[in-house]
């Protein structure tokens, strides 16, 4: 399998510290992000944790990403116990496993991934957010309401108490594929038809990459901006 990749992350505008941190590792077939939550002290700290976790286990040959991610959360939990014991830390976690002409995605939280596929975009991952949990709510008959202030909230993180709930999907892998993971820095910035339309530009991925965070930038930089972008040539 051939696959063509950047990552880049930048601290944005606005905030004193860069929390975010991404997996890119061609040997494993490994790629991803993982954004410490804002607010917390040890976010950094918690993503870093998150993101080697990760990648020791993979290197290690743990094949079930559920089980992975899972103890993944029970060791930010434990750091988490001794940099702040009084409200613990947490991070989003978004990656792929890359091997044997499939895509093997886990997620927890709110950073994303996309597919782009036969010239159309595709988002792969759901928000974990109180907004997309009433929404779930209400389509079952619940009448549900959610603040504005409150809807971007995390209902799963890596780090919480108990062991969260995974998102893992598979995908078979075509030549021409591409896939975008991205903290909200970007997601939040950039509507999705905008996203898109650099996504199908031509061009390598380090250059549509930092198209795609110069765009984060220029409409404010709010947050911590990273994203990987992994191109599919061929497979075997």
């Amino acid at each position: 399998m051939k696959l063509r990749f950047a990552a880049l992350t930048d601290i944005g505008k606005v905030r004193p510290e860069n929390e975010d941190r991404f997996l890119c590792n061609e040997k494993l077939g490994l790629f991803g992000v993982a954004d410490g939550i804002g607010g917390l002290p040890g976010g950094a700290e918690a993503a870093a944790c998150t993101v080697d976790f990760i990648t020791a286990g993979i290197k290690e040959g743990v094949a079930n990403l559920t089980t992975l991610t899972q103890a993944a959360n029970e060791a930010v939990l434990e750091l988490g116990q001794r940099l702040n014991p009084a409200f613990g830390i947490g991070s989003t976690l978004t990656y792929g496993l890359f091997n044997d002409g499939r895509l093997a995605l886990a997620h927890v939280g709110d950073s994303r991934c996309y597919a782009v596929k036969k010239g159309r975009i595709l988002q792969l991952t759901e928000d974990h957010s109180l907004e997309n949990e009433a929404r779930h709510l209400r389509a079952m008959g619940q009448n549900v309401r959610v603040s504005e202030s409150n809807r971007n909230t995390l209902t799963r993180c890596i780090g919480q108490p108990g062991l969260p709930k995974v998102d893992v999907q598979e995908y078979p892998l075509t030549p021409g594929d591409r896939y975008f993971f991205a903290t909200d820095g970007m997601t939040r910035m950039i509507p999705e038809p905008a996203l898109a339309e650099i996504l199908l530009r031509d061009g390598t991925p380090d250059e549509l990459l930092r198209t795609i965070i110069a765009l984060a930038l220029e409409r404010g930089g709010y947050d911590n901006a990273t994203g990987v972008l992994v191109f599919v040539d061929e497979v075997p």
